[in-house]
């Protein structure tokens, strides 16, 4: 499948998880792939692996740092050698500490880690590509990966910044989605339930454990998160342009608005 074939697509968070399922999609779509990692380059291989010489470029940025972010960005341009036509916001972390009846010295410091990697992290990089779309006059998509916790809460209390976080992102994607659509600028937010991937395990350790949460969800199972990197295929496509704006919820009728 070469669905993407021309296209250049960054992707955030690609060693693990979603982004790792994300980057594989993207790669077998035929894109030109730039993939962003933290510490983990064995990861990124592996999700790329099998990719054609010169398709993928692999390039290490800690989003902790601002200064870092501007790098990756730069670092991205210079790898395309031309025009970036999509965003994947993927990256993003959720401590199981810094609830509520957690130490105040840990709420501190979660909230603050979690609103720079989360949300001025994504949106430093959303103000990027934006930026650049409008100078270069060409159209481009952002895919926000957001969570449904941004509307429904999480049932984790620990989680409680994590879905503060995903609900600011998403709302700075929807305001790109609603100011910037006359210039070909589309952005879209995903919202998955639960997928099946190591942040998930180690929060539904907090809410019972994987059998618990698995019992709520009326088809019985997680999310793959080879469905939602199909899912970013698709967008990236621009095949559904009247979409843009939307949340696009992935739970497996787990939750329905």
């Amino acid at each position: 499948m070469t669905s993407l074939g021309g296209k250049t697509v960054v992707v955030t968070g690609a060693s693990k998880g979603i982004g790792a399922a994300i980057a594989a999609a993207m790669v077998a779509a035929g894109a030109r792939l730039i993939a962003q990692y933290g510490g983990d380059r064995a990861g990124a291989e592996a999700a790329t692996a099998g990719a054609p010489e010169g398709q993928v470029t692999l390039i290490p940025a800690d989003f902790h740092d601002l200064a870092a972010v501007d790098r990756f960005w730069d670092a991205a341009r210079d790898a395309a050698g031309g025009p970036i036509d999509v965003l994947v916001n993927n990256a993003g972390i959720m401590r199981q500490t810094g609830g509520i009846t957690d130490p105040i010295e840990d709420w501190d410091a979660v909230w603050s880690e979690t609103m720079q990697v989360n949300v001025h992290a994504p949106a430093r990089l959303l103000r990027h590509a934006v930026r650049d779309w409008l100078d270069a006059g060409q159209g481009g998509a952002l895919i926000g990966i957001g969570s449904w916790t941004s509307t429904r809460g999480t049932s984790n209390p620990r989680a409680i910044a994590y879905a503060a976080s995903k609900a600011a992102i998403s709302a700075a994607t929807k305001t790109v989605a609603r100011n910037y659509a006359g210039q070909g600028i589309l952005a879209y937010v995903i919202a998955p339930g639960v997928v099946r991937t190591q942040m998930s395990v180690d929060s539904s350790a907090m809410t019972g454990g994987e059998a618990a949460v698995t019992a709520t969800l009326p088809m019985g199972e997680w999310v793959p998160p080879e469905e939602i990197g199909a899912l970013c295929v698709f967008l990236a496509e621009g095949r559904a342009r009247h979409l843009t704006g939307a949340t696009i919820d992935l739970n497996g009728a787990a939750y329905i608005r």
